[in-house]
């Protein structure tokens, strides 16, 4: 397993982390049970995908990566100030989409410095784009 295969896949399960801390965040303040079902079926995928990083990792002999202390107490101090203010759906909705677009930015970005990737690393990078895209779908809805 070369460097760049396990640089994206521990930056894809920091992500995925990242990812589920602020969806469980957030459900704590909504109320509409239709978000709260988007939400949640997505917070699983994320951490299905998240699982898979972790496992291929192990199987390559190498550990996990958290999400920075700082950047994830940034974020949760951001999304608790955000949600305290205006309608707890549009503002979950919003809050998401940001994330998801973070996301799509991110990993794209990962996936391009990590260019010597294998095809199994890449396709699960991928895929987080690809589910990220999908979420901010189902998000326009509750805007």
């Amino acid at each position: 397993m070369n460097n760049d295969s396990i640089n994206l896949l521990k930056e894809c399960d920091a992500g995925c982390k990242n990812a589920t801390n602020s969806m469980e965040q957030v459900l704590g303040f909504i109320q509409d049970s239709k978000l709260k079902d988007v939400i949640n079926d997505y917070n699983k995928q994320h951490i299905e995908i998240g699982n898979q990083c972790h496992n291929l990792l192990n199987k390559y002999g190498s550990n996990e990566k958290d999400p920075q202390p700082m950047a994830r107490a940034m974020t949760f101090i951001t999304t608790e100030v955000k949600m305290m203010s205006g309608n707890t759906t549009q503002k979950a909705a919003e809050i998401m989409m940001d994330g998801c677009s973070m996301g799509i930015k991110t990993v794209s970005g990962y996936i391009n410095k990590y260019s010597g990737a294998n095809s199994e690393s890449v396709r699960m990078a991928n895929k987080i784009v690809k589910v990220e895209q999908d979420f901010i779908e189902d998000l326009r809805g509750f805007l």
